[in-house]
């Protein structure tokens, strides 16, 4: 079974500023984000699970996990794959540092028949929608 990662998105605003960074990052070389432990389970998350972000209290997003790699300082990088995914928004709590996320507990992604061509807005209001509860 899939195990996915979450993380709140520090600093971000809105989805749109989450994937300005993220494309920013990945334009200037590989896209990793570093944290201080390995992931006991991360040999279910590498290649086939996800980093879903939180933004304001509402899971929005996602950044496919490529692989885990060493980092400067002793740390953990989480290699993440380039593009966000935007998913249907489901609260959760900020927290700090990253949690587990099971397969079955995860937001389906927006796109295809399920998105009702919600994939197609742009992702700020998305965003505005789902604050508002209407998606």
């Amino acid at each position: 079974m899939t195990l996915h990662l979450t993380k709140v998105a520090f600093g971000a605003t809105s989805v749109e500023h989450l994937d300005e960074r993220l494309t920013a990052r990945a334009a200037a070389g590989e896209l990793f984000l570093t944290t201080r432990y390995l992931p006991k389970r991360h040999e279910e998350v590498a290649g086939a699970g996800s980093l879903f972000w939180i933004i304001k209290h509402q899971l929005v997003a996602r950044s496919p996990i490529l692989s885990f790699g060493e980092a400067e300082g002793g740390r953990v990088a989480i290699h993440l794959g380039p593009g966000l995914v935007l998913v249907q928004a489901r609260p959760k709590r900020a927290h700090q540092g990253w949690r587990y996320l099971e397969a079955a507990d995860a937001p389906v992604d927006l796109g295809g028949e399920a998105a009702s061509g919600l994939a197609a807005m742009p992702p700020g209001l998305v965003g505005k929608l789902a604050e508002l509860a209407l998606i």
